[in-house]
């Protein structure tokens, strides 16, 4: 009996790290061959933390250290026994997920090739695309001859399914001229792209927003972090919103608690963020930055039967699951 209760779709969190998956290590700066995929625990206390707070769906990703750190994972948040139990499968019968990709200060470390400056992490994600494109061009010229076809390279086939679109790159960053870096090089070469954190959105709203890229934001109440968040602003997912840019929110869990996740939406109100648009961002908008529109992020017939029961109005404190 839900008399007097809200029905809701299930909560996408667009950036999480239940489960305690990891990607990348130190030996290098790039690293799209690994996957998140290979090390989650689907037993982690952390994702029945996350279905606590009505969170259905998540992009699980591994961290932002590296340039390019790991492949990202979808995930449906059902009680499994096995990882395979919580996959989201593509049309196609591949694993949904993303590519994770960062810049800013976490991957600059100027040692064992990581890069010391803003510059060189640039050029060094320009250079590993630049070789997928000649990968995925010897590939196109073997056509199907097996002694002409170039030595098998993981981490450039998964680049090249960023290139055709097969793969979208979840990216952290949080500096304005970082978030800038970042659309020049997604619009060279000509990839899709979701901007994560964006702490100093509030400062390239429109820039952000004529390019049509999708921000995934975190609200963090309290001081503290990187000196690169100093300029975050609570007011950036409305100046976001204003300025026409899909947003949706996400945990970074730990950083933020899953239970708490609808707070989130709220804040967003509390700082000058339309109702509609903030219950958007946690549902059929973090759905579109995944490519999962079809199935989750709002109640219609035909999508998967995915949503939660509140006690209350979803943005207030006093609400339970």
């Amino acid at each position: 009996d839900v008399t007097g209760k809200v029905l809701m779709p299930g909560l996408v969190d667009s950036h999480s790290h239940i489960g305690g998956g990891s990607g990348a290590d130190g030996s290098g700066p790039i690293q799209p061959d690994a996957r998140v995929l290979d090390a989650i625990d689907v037993r982690d206390a952390s994702i029945q933390k996350a279905q606590a707070g009505g969170i259905t769906t998540a992009n699980v990703m591994p961290g932002s250290g590296h340039l390019i750190s790991g492949q990202t994972l979808y995930l449906k948040l059902r009680d499994g026994r096995i990882v395979d139990d919580l996959l989201i499968k593509l049309p196609d019968g591949t694993v949904a997920g993303g590519l994770k990709m960062a810049n800013g200060t976490n991957s600059m470390r100027g040692a064992n090739g990581f890069p010391g400056t803003r510059a060189k992490s640039a050029a060094l994600v320009r250079e590993q695309y630049i070789k997928a494109q000649e990968y995925r061009e010897k590939i196109k010229r073997a056509n199907g001859d097996a002694e002409k076809m170039p030595a098998r390279d993981l981490a450039l086939e998964e680049l090249v399914e960023v290139l055709e679109g097969k793969r979208t790159v979840q990216h952290h960053t949080h500096r304005a001229d970082d978030i800038l870096t970042v659309l020049r090089i997604a619009k060279e070469f000509g990839y899709k792209v979701v901007l994560h954190h964006v702490s100093e959105g509030w400062k390239v709203a429109d820039e952000i927003a004529a390019a049509h890229v999708a921000c995934s934001v975190i609200m963090v109440d309290s001081p503290g972090g990187k000196l690169e968040t100093r300029d975050m602003d609570w007011r950036t997912p409305a100046m976001l919103e204003k300025a026409g840019a899909l947003v949706g929110f996400h945990t970074d869990d730990g950083v933020t608690d899953s239970r708490l996740f609808l707070r989130s939406a709220a804040l967003g109100v509390r700082a000058g963020m339309t109702r509609k648009g903030a219950l958007e961002a946690v549902t059929i908008a973090n759905a579109k930055i995944l490519g999962l529109e079809s199935r989750v992020g709002s109640l219609e017939a035909g999508k998967d039967a995915d949503f939660i029961v509140l006690s209350g109005d979803p943005l207030s404190v006093y609400t339970r699951v």
